[in-house]
Parts: C-alpha cells; sequence; structure tokens
C-alpha cells in the first residue's frame, strides 16, 4: 500500500493536493489498488462489492477544476465508499447485498450520494454490509450477502465484523478508502465502527436524509459518516445535514436549530477552541447571518452568551421542557 494512504485522514490528503504533491486522480487510483490487493486478492477482506467504474474520471475532473482555482470544500476530491443500500444514479448497482435487486436502477440518487457529488467527493464504490441490513433472519450472519459474500474484520480475519455497515468499517480499518457512509437501525454504525476501531457517527434521526437507502424502519433509521478520526466524521456530517422534502423526518426538521460546532465559521470556532467539546446552539438565522466573512469573535461570543452558550446536556433538557432541536 502507498504511504500516503496508510491512516490517511481528510485534512491531510487536502493539503498534499493543496501542494500539488498528490492529484485527487493519483489517490482515487491508489485505493482502487488497494481494494484490487487485500479485499479481492489476499487476505479477501470482502468489505467492497464493487468499485465505480467511473471514479477515476470523476476524480480527474475535480482535480482540473481545483488547478483553475475552484474547490468546493473539504471534500473535493476525497474518495468515500457508500453502503450497497445507498442509491446511486450511475453505472454502479444498489441492491442491499441482495441478488434480488441485482439489475435494478434507481431513478435518482439518494439524498446523502447527491450532497457528496455537490461538495466534490469521488463515490469510489459500495461496500459490502448484512444483507438487507440485517433485516432478514434471527440467525444471519454479521456482514454476509448474497453479493459480497462474508465480510471480515481486517484485525482478525476469523473474527466478526459486527453489522450491518460492515463493509464499510472493514474498508476503513483497512485503508481502502479515507470515509464511508454507513446506515443504522439498531447497532448497525456503532457496532462494527466498535468491532475495528474505527470512528462511526449515528445521527439523530431526522438530522440526515433517508431517501433513497432501503428502509427497514421510518422511526429508527439514519445515514452516519465511519471514518478514522472525529475531525473527518465531523467534516463528512457537515456535508449530509440538510433538509430534503423527500424524507418527512428531515422535512420536519427544517426549523430546527443545528447544534453543530463545525458549523460556525473559522473565526467563531476560534474563539470556541478553548471549550471546542461544547456543542453551542447555532440556528439557521445565525447561519444566514454569518454569509461571508465573520463580524468578529467578540460578536460570536456574544450570540453565544444571549442563547446561553449551551452544552448538548443542556439542550436536551431543554428539549424535555417543550424546545426542539437536532442534536447528535
Amino acid at each position: 500500500m502507498n504511504e500516503h494512504l496508510h491512516e490517511a485522514t481528510i485534512a491531510g490528503l487536502q493539503e498534499a493536493m493543496r501542494r500539488g504533491d498528490l492529484t485527487s486522480q493519483q489517490i482515487t487510483h491508489d485505493y482502487i489498488a488497494a481494494i484490487h490487493a487485500l479485499d479481492w486478492d489476499g487476505p479477501e477482506l470482502r468489505s467492497v462489492i464493487e468499485i465505480n467504474p467511473d471514479a477515476e474520471a470523476i476524480a480527474a475532473e475535480l482535480d482540473r477544476e481545483r488547478a483553475a482555482g475552484h474547490v468546493r470544500g473539504q471534500l473535493h476530491g476525497i474518495p468515500i465508499l457508500l453502503k450497497d443500500n445507498i442509491d446511486t444514479d450511475d453505472k454502479q448497482q444498489t441492491t442491499a447485498g441482495s441478488l434480488a435487486l441485482l439489475g435494478s436502477r434507481p431513478a435518482q440518487d439518494a439524498t446523502v450520494a447527491a450532497r457528496l457529488r455537490e461538495a466534490g467527493a469521488v463515490i469510489l464504490g459500495k461496500a459490502n454490509l448484512s444483507e438487507w441490513a440485517n433485516f432478514r433472519s434471527t440467525k444471519s450472519s454479521s456482514g454476509w450477502s448474497a453479493r459480497g459474500g462474508q465480510c471480515r474484520n481486517p484485525y482478525v480475519l476469523t473474527h466478526s465484523p459486527c453489522g450491518s455497515s460492515s463493509g464499510s468499517g472493514a474498508s476503513i480499518a483497512a485503508n481502502l478508502a479515507v470515509a464511508a457512509l454507513g446506515t443504522e437501525t439498531d447497532g448497525s454504525i456503532v457496532c462494527p465502527s466498535g468491532r475495528c476501531g474505527i470512528v462511526g457517527l449515528k445521527p439523530t434521526v431526522g438530522l440526515t436524509s433517508r431517501a433513497g437507502v432501503v428502509p427497514i424502519s421510518h422511526s429508527q433509521d439514519t445515514v452516519g459518516p465511519m471514518t478514522r478520526t472525529v475531525a473527518d466524521a465531523a467534516a463528512v456530517l457537515g456535508v449530509l445535514v440538510g433538509v430534503d422534502p423527500r424524507d418527512a423526518a428531515r422535512a420536519k426538521a427544517s426549523s430546527w436549530p443545528i447544534i453543530w460546532h463545525t458549523s460556525m465559521p473559522t473565526a467563531c470556532r476560534r474563539a470556541h477552541r478553548h471549550r471546542a467539546h461544547r456543542l453551542l446552539r447555532y440556528t439557521p438565522r445565525d447561519r444566514r447571518r454569518d454569509r461571508g466573512d465573520h463580524r468578529g469573535a467578540a460578536q460570536c461570543r456574544g450570540r453565544c452568551r444571549r442563547s446561553g452558550g449551551r452544552t448538548l446536556r443542556g439542550q436536551q433538557r431543554g428539549r424535555r421542557r417543550g424546545v426542539r432541536g437536532a442534536a447528535l
């Protein structure tokens, strides 16, 4: 494996591309080579069901955008895997790991996939999973699907990778991508993340859209990032969050305050770096007012004081008193 892929982070790859040491096309090519060497050959982790045949071409186009001075954001040119129950309107299949859906074609991208594309991410391929996200039997094997076979834990090949986002977890642990999306109904992000030693974030239902995701439960399903670092999880989550009329839970959340400190402008985050563990209340009205350059950290501090500078715990107490909010 190329050294620049070992334990790579989004920020590290962005800096390498900024300096001109790497290109998105080179990074994508090297990840594809790693998948062939470790996932389909070698130890055969079976964490990736398929590779996007257009991935390198997409990466090359994003390199041309960068060369022209247009960088869309933190995910520009970054290869990301999607669990195989997330729709993509491209040459890839979306089957939830089942042969029953092989050859079917979604009408459009899942909202989370569309948001990643808009942010400049390269959809690298589809990750293996417990077939139908493990909603098929009381005696199923975590990480097994008819399409992908048995996904393996990269640390101990004979141990369970847990599921159902098994491939998303195993691929990140094995450095086959810098980030992946998983889905969770009951433990399907947090369990494989724990077993594979990575960061998995299960958002509150309604924080990210489920439109275009093969469903299990409308009251529990959610989509979240699986990465090696908390900073990378934050970067991916920041792109996924947004109102979506295609998802009733996400459309209803349009009036909720966003409690996510990485949404704040740089100057605002700098003002709070000494207490960065606090998730401060930041509303859509604040976001609109802060378009462009921030007017100073003092203004930010004043606004946070007016909102009570609430921590996540404080906001949860407020919700019990009838204050609505979207929490991580």
